[in-house]
């Protein structure tokens, strides 16, 4: 119970930018969570030529992630003798990379987006707190000065607590969509020449 009225007391400290704040930072989480479990479901071990040779001699029928998948589609078109089959594949895989690129815009404008929010509570703090100077309400309900440089310090590490982390794991999600992305690349490289 106290480390809930202390956080009211945290995010009420920050001021009017706090609000924004949150729900930036519940929606940059919940992005960052989905496209992980896509990145988690695509994710695979073997390279995209074992994954191929191993469904060919029938070891897996079942597709458990996106490469799987991508393998499976592949061979119903190439059974069904489309020719040129790579712009089939290109058809086909659309869907698979357009759901390793959802939540990417929204991730990369809330990392850039929080910073600057932080900055606009420092600037809303460091008005406070000039306006106490310049009434000399050194202590006023408000919280004068030191209310003034709370709000400015609590929005600016509040910002800067999303955007970071934020930053650092979009980076990592990025790194495994490339590589899902060569991978598909990969199958619909060696099912075009496939014979």
């Amino acid at each position: 119970m106290e480390l809930i009225i202390e956080l009211i007391e945290y995010f009420g400290s920050g001021g009017f930018v706090m609000p924004p704040l949150i729900l930036a930072t519940l929606l940059l989480w919940y992005a960052l969570g989905y496209r992980y479990a896509v990145m988690l479901k695509a994710g695979h071990v073997k390279s995209v030529r074992t994954i191929i040779e191993s469904y060919e001699k029938g070891k897996w029928k079942e597709a458990g992630n996106i490469i799987e998948k991508a393998v499976v589609e592949a061979f119903r078109l190439k059974d069904m003798n489309i020719t040129p089959i790579r712009k089939y594949l290109d058809s086909a895989f659309w869907g698979l990379e357009k759901e390793l690129s959802r939540y990417q815009v929204l991730v990369k404008t809330i990392v850039s987006i929080t910073p600057l929010l932080g900055l606009l509570g420092t600037v809303g703090g460091m008005i406070e707190t000039f306006d106490s100077l310049r009434d000399m309400e050194l202590f006023s309900q408000t919280g004068g000065i030191a209310g003034g440089i709370s709000q400015a310090l609590v929005t600016t590490q509040f910002g800067l607590a999303v955007a970071i982390p934020g930053l650092l794991v979009n980076g990592y999600l990025n790194r495994k969509k490339m590589k899902i992305e060569m991978d598909l690349a990969q199958i619909k490289d060696l099912m075009s020449v496939r014979r």
